[in-house]
């Protein structure tokens, strides 16, 4: 306890130099939180949206079927079962059917993946209802979808598919809405239709590529279960790749804040070698001499943290309010137009706990020295 109140009043004494480094690394502690706050909000609101639209849950794919690969999509599908029905007549699964068809939008030629949903649906955000209606074959779209398009509400467009029997066939469809989503995967390229209107026009009788899960898995024979986390990964790799990133710049933040530390710590022994000898004559040990300069470089921490929540606090409350802009946020992945940071207690303490060891730890370095040093020649200031 000594120790530490003769480190704040020898920090307090030092006066500008100390609030310098301070300054420094309280900048460095808020950068840190705040770019890690901004991944975690990107991450959690990336992966709700994309549940929201998308995934549900979890999702039942017909064991043929691979998302990645075209060429299993037409042949990948297969009749809906008794258990599945009850599921999807309880709202707990809605089945959709999956083939690639062609539109001609101004006469050019575009392919796109027609998905076949129930209008009834409610346990995905897109707006099936629009659907519903008379005998006129309606589609919905993205805002993705209809920008490469030029399609709006209204539209009408030539679909061309080809049905279980090989055979060509086509119709005008009808743009019933155009929706904003911010999961690209459920926008671009994608054709929303009734999925009874689907199943008669490529002569399917109940049958589904997959079925989307508003819970854990419900053992469904003859489905293969892909949790949620299995259809994140790749958003997960995109986050943790933007984490890598991220602690580089979080280390060099931290590496010329800790610099300044470290000329600091060298500098005051250099220049307070008679205040060194008075201590060891006073009787201190050398470790406890040790000890005040180490905690000399702790509480620049401490002083930092308490500075950078006195304006990092109001300034992270203000992005949470507002959010940060990304624009159209139109980059193909998964993206809010605003995303709001989120500040867990295990990043805040995390952040600190860093800042306290590190910066402790590049105080104790210079600070070895001083055992080294004979009490006569630094009451010399030799």
């Amino acid at each position: 306890m000594v120790a530490f109140k003769l480190a704040y009043r020898n920090l307090l004494g030092a006066g500008l130099r100390t609030w310098l480094n301070v300054s420094v690394l309280s900048l460095a502690f808020v950068l840190i939180v705040f770019y890690n706050g901004m991944i975690d909000g990107w991450n959690r609101q990336s992966r709700n949206d994309t549940q929201d639209w998308e995934i549900g849950q979890g999702q039942y794919w017909h064991p043929d079927y691979d998302k990645y690969d075209v060429y299993t999509i037409n042949e990948a599908h297969q009749p809906i079962d008794e258990h599945a029905q009850q599921e999807i007549d309880g709202g707990h699964l809605v089945p959709q059917l999956l083939q690639k068809a062609t539109i001609y939008p101004q006469g050019r030629m575009q392919s796109i993946l027609l998905r076949g949903i129930p209008p009834e649906q409610t346990l995905l955000k897109l707006p099936t209802d629009a659907l519903n209606g008379d005998d006129e074959a309606k589609v919905i779209i993205g805002k993705r979808m209809a920008k490469a398009t030029k399609l709006k509400v209204g539209d009408q467009v030539l679909l061309r598919w080809r049905d279980r029997h090989g055979t060509f066939d086509a119709r005008q469809v009808t743009v019933a809405q155009v929706f904003n989503c911010d999961v690209a995967e459920a926008d671009q390229g994608q054709l929303y239709i009734d999925f009874q209107v689907m199943q008669q026009m490529m002569d399917f009788d109940s049958e589904a590529t997959l079925l989307v899960s508003g819970s854990e898995d419900v053992g469904l024979a003859g489905w293969s279960f892909k949790s949620a986390d299995f259809l994140l990964k790749d958003l997960d790799d995109l986050i943790n790749s933007e984490r890598i990133s991220g602690r580089i710049i979080q280390l060099v933040l931290l590496m010329i804040a800790l610099l300044a530390i470290f000329d600091t710590q060298i500098l005051s022994i250099f220049r307070r070698k008679k205040e060194i000898g008075t201590y060891i004559a006073l009787g201190l040990t050398r470790k406890q001499v040790v000890g005040i300069f180490t905690i000399e470089g702790g509480v620049h921490s401490i002083l930092a943290a308490l500075l950078g929540a006195a304006y990092g606090i109001p300034l992270f409350l203000w992005i949470n309010t507002i959010g940060i802009n990304f624009g159209s946020a139109d980059m193909g992945i998964t993206i809010a137009e605003r995303v709001y940071p989120y500040y867990s207690w295990q990043l805040v303490v995390g952040s600190v706990l860093i800042v306290l060891v590190t910066s402790t730890i590049v105080s104790f370095i210079p600070a070895r020295k001083i055992a080294y040093m004979s009490p006569t020649d630094a009451l010399k200031g030799k």
